[in-house]
């Protein structure tokens, strides 16, 4: 007899989306302030919000914990501050970490680059590892928030079934070949996209950039975030989709909607081990 073990996820918005992986719910960069609502940036930077999150806080499964790349107000924002419970484990940034416990965020935990944050369920085990990223260009990064990238690994009896990386706010960077040196063999991977401007500056990856970490990293499945939700955000999704297009990577590429739930893998688990399906 086998057991699946399905993983999925679900787009709310912004960067935020419902991680299902085996047994653990995941949360990422909860943004849920609708359409109107203000963002704050830092530095007295504001950007008001063009879309509608595909479902309120109060619709959320279970989770068992939050990643959040880094601390700006469309990635945590006040909804989320009011809302998420908190006794929530947030595995971010130990600049992030600090903040939130002031919060009274009691179980953030702060992840400096390549450390692991790990949940166990039965024969099964997540894990969290802080991996680079940076945002915006060389210097200008240094008065940003603290950032992460993630590689989320799910094990089945001690065996790796599933791997997903999630970009954060990154630009492209010598940094991120790092990524796949140390996790090679990516199924899924979350592009936070949008080419953010900021007075000017390239902040998130753009379609060209994005389309440069697809070819680097060439996962199972690439699902582009991150791309609409503010006037901040220059690059759209079809200017992605026309960069990947130009560099014969489409196939490696699936948009998904808001409020769409996406399978990234199935795994079984079988009496003799196991074996990916």
């Amino acid at each position: 007899m086998t057991n699946p073990y399905v993983a999925s996820v679900t787009f709310v918005g912004t960067a935020t989306t419902v991680l299902r992986l085996g047994a653990f719910t995941l949360l990422t960069d909860p943004n849920f302030l609708h359409r109107g609502e203000r963002a704050y940036l830092g530095y007295g930077l504001t950007s008001k919000r063009r879309t509608n999150p595909a479902m309120e806080i109060a619709d959320l499964p279970e989770l068992d914990a939050v990643v959040l790349s880094h601390l700006h107000g469309d990635h945590f924002d006040r909804v989320a501050k009011a809302e998420l419970p908190r006794h929530l484990p947030i595995l971010t940034t130990p600049q992030a970490e600090r903040r939130l416990r002031r919060w009274r965020f009691r179980a953030a935990t702060g992840l400096p680059c390549w450390e692991s944050y790990e949940l166990t369920r039965g024969s099964q085990r997540l894990r969290v590892t802080a991996v680079p990223a940076r945002h915006g260009p060389p210097g200008v990064h240094r008065i940003m928030p603290k950032i992460m990238g993630s590689v989320v690994d799910l094990e089945v009896v001690g065996a790796r079934v599933l791997r997903l990386y999630v970009s954060g706010d990154t630009v492209v960077n010598p940094q991120l070949a790092q990524v796949t040196e140390r996790f090679p063999d990516i199924d899924a991977m979350l592009l936070h996209l949008g080419g953010t401007r900021i007075m000017g500056m390239l902040m998130t990856m753009n379609g060209r950039q994005g389309a440069r970490l697809v070819d680097l990293v060439r996962p199972g499945v690439a699902l582009p975030i991150h791309y609409d939700d503010y006037p901040v955000f220059r690059s759209g999704l079809a200017d992605f989709e026309r960069r990947v297009a130009e560099q014969g990577l489409s196939r490696y590429v699936q948009p998904i909607r808001r409020g769409e739930t996406v399978p990234i893998g199935a795994v079984r688990a079988v009496s003799s081990g196991v074996t990916r399906s």
